[in-house]
């Protein structure tokens, strides 16, 4: 049995620019950070001519094509392997603005890579999890979620006009990073709309070269360069912020990307502590994260709005095998 654990994400800065509707005419950057919170993809030998998948829907089929999960079908197709067991479990489940499909393709090549005994680097990894969903299945993705998996830490990706990904820690210093854990604060608000649905808004407005689109993504880069120099300064605060200034222009971006209630629960964070925050993932619901001077007082707010906080520290291991029987 080989077991793989792949993390979940939050993004930091820059988010948006890592769409090939953007990328292929500017050039993206942007910075995610790996949190203690995973997707886990168990592979077994099977002694039936079935290939069984147990995720939230149990599936016990002859042949690929009759695979109805559209990452493990495309997966499959791609290393064509003989009748297995394959099992996923998640901490946190789907639609909830953490990279969770990005994390599931990722952990899964890991863990099949592993049962074929075959060596493959991080950046193939994440390569191969992008070519999955964003040219098999044709999702309006980006590159953030399947790189951020592979590589964990946080972390800084620029990608180039021909889609080349040049990929650097952040250096942070200890005491920063340990700073960022103690007043970073993540609050459930509810699943969110398909990010595909909200990302396909985004691609087809950059396609059509919509000015207020472009203009809104240069601006989105520009801060996330803003917040790697206050990171790396050990600036926390000054991040906050630029944090704040992102979630205002991110709104701009679609109609969908925040409502009335994450509105007020925001407003609410920032009347009780919050320095800074913003919506994690496509938007429409899922976490709100707040970086927050007065931590108790966040957090008594957002109890008071009946929102669960989902306590985390950051992952540094990213894509890995944690058992090989």
């Amino acid at each position: 049995m080989i077991i793989a654990r792949t993390p979940l994400r939050i993004s930091i800065g820059g988010g948006g620019s890592d769409l090939p509707s953007y990328y292929e005419r500017y050039g993206g950057a942007f910075i995610s950070a790996a949190i203690d919170k995973y997707i886990y993809i168990a592979i077994n030998k099977t002694f039936t001519k079935e290939y069984s998948i147990r995720y939230s829907s149990q599936e016990r089929v002859n042949s690929f094509d009759e695979i109805r999960h559209p990452i493990v079908r495309e997966v499959m197709k791609l290393h064509r392997l003989d009748p297995i067991e394959i099992v996923s479990l998640a901490d946190i489940p789907a639609g909830t603005g953490l990279g969770s499909s990005g994390s599931f393709t990722v952990c899964l090549l890991r863990a099949i890579y592993a049962h074929k005994r075959e060596l493959v680097t991080t950046s193939s990894l994440a390569e191969e999890a992008c070519h999955i969903e964003m040219n098999l299945l044709n999702e309006p993705v980006g590159k953030q979620d399947q790189y951020i998996a592979a590589y964990g830490g946080i972390t800084c990706f620029d990608v180039d006009k021909g889609g080349q990904v040049a990929v650097s820690p952040l250096a942070l210093t200890n005491r920063a990073l340990h700073d960022l854990e103690d007043h970073l604060v993540l609050f459930f608000t509810g699943y969110s709309r398909s990010a595909s649905s909200l990302l396909a808004d985004q691609n087809t407005k950059s396609q059509a070269g919509d000015d207020e689109m472009i203009k809104n993504l240069h601006f989105v880069v520009e801060l996330g360069h803003q917040i790697k120099k206050a990171l790396l300064a050990g600036d926390n605060r000054k991040f906050a912020e630029l944090m704040h200034e992102h979630w205002l222009h991110k709104r701009k971006r679609s109609s969908g990307m925040s409502n009335d209630n994450i509105n007020r629960w925001y407003d609410a964070a920032k009347a009780n502590g919050a320095v800074g925050g913003k919506l994690v993932g496509a938007g429409g619901g899922g976490f709100l994260l707040f970086y927050a001077d007065d931590v108790a007082g966040v957090r008594q707010a957002m109890a008071g709005e009946g929102l669960e906080e989902v306590r985390f520290k950051f992952d540094f291991d990213g894509s890995t095998i944690l058992s090989r029987d």
